[in-house]
């Protein structure tokens, strides 16, 4: 197994750029526990300490490649090692445990995900895949899958596909997917009624803007299309959007003197997550977070 060919090569290779790596079956699945392992389930511990995510937790020297995301490793021996050889006989592919190498890989499954993305994650390493991207961001997280419509979230206590290098820099998780995983507890609004305190609608003007460099005119189009974008997402996401809208809107104003208003803004942007079912509590973190992001002078 020293002489490596195939998957195997890929795997030593990547764990020479850091990356714990397990084989993959046909399929894109982890390999089956061993026996002993597997009894652990309902029998308690195996002899060989168990792994994270199985019911008891806790260090595992199984030689086997069992346990999926928690067998990843970057150690040769263990890659090429007897335990691991039938493994990588029948392997259909490679994978990685992202959050062991401080990334996440958010998991773009179709064209309308990958549109989503473009338009509202900061640029990164994309790496393509047979029906989306992978945006690879360095830093770890919770993982979680679904956290909208076609993206899963994949860092901590997960594994992704090897599918190549990719394209671009990879540059670091911005807060707007840290969000993605964060459940937005659904308070829909009933009969035109909203869970809001906030008494009236805040409404941007000049008036708070008086160290603006922008005319109305572009803070206005560029507010109305955020709106827009928050408002269209009816069944979930409306808070990360929110983030991102806020963000995006705070960048236009950094080389304003200020003060632009951008409490004002925000305060547009949470009524309009508010609006469509998003608690004003996590509308308020998430509009405030993205404001912040950006190092703005304009107040």
């Amino acid at each position: 197994m020293r002489t490596a060919t195939g998957h195997l090569r890929t795997a030593l290779w990547l764990t020479e750029l850091g990356l714990p790596v397990l084989p993959l079956r046909e399929g894109k699945l982890p390999f089956g526990n061993c026996p002993a392992c597997t009894s652990s389930k309902t029998t308690g511990p195996c002899q060989c300490g168990d792994r994270p995510h199985m019911k008891f937790a806790g260090p595992c020297q199984c030689p086997a490649p069992c346990h999926g995301w928690a067998a990843a490793t970057t150690n040769p021996d263990v890659l090429t090692g007897p335990a691991w050889a039938p493994a990588w006989r029948q392997a259909g592919g490679v994978a990685y445990h992202p959050g062991g190498a401080r990334l996440t890989v958010v998991d773009l499954d179709n064209a309308d995900a990958v549109a989503w993305a473009r338009q509202t994650l900061p640029a990164t390493k994309v790496v393509p895949t047979s029906r989306g991207e992978h945006w690879i961001y360095q830093g770890a997280m919770q993982s979680a899958n679904k956290v909208r419509p076609g993206v899963d979230v994949k860092s901590l206590m997960s594994y992704a596909v090897w599918r190549g290098t990719g394209t671009g820099p990879i540059t670091a998780l911005p807060d707007v997917v840290r969000t993605l995983v964060v459940r937005e507890e659904s308070t829909r609004p009933l009969r035109g009624e909203v869970d809001s305190s906030s008494p009236a609608h805040a409404v941007w003007d000049r008036s708070v803007a008086t160290g603006c460099r922008h005319t109305d005119t572009f803070v206005q189009t560029g507010l109305t299309r955020g709106l827009a974008r928050v408002a269209a997402c009816l069944e979930q996401g409306a808070g990360s959007t929110a983030y991102g809208v806020a963000r995006f809107l705070a960048n236009q104003h950094t080389a304003c003197p200020g003060p632009c208003g951008l409490e004002t803004l925000g305060r547009q942007i949470i009524d309009a997550a508010v609006d469509v079912g998003v608690p004003e509590a996590y509308a308020e973190r998430a509009v405030t977070r993205g404001l912040a992001a950006v190092a703005v002078r304009a107040a």
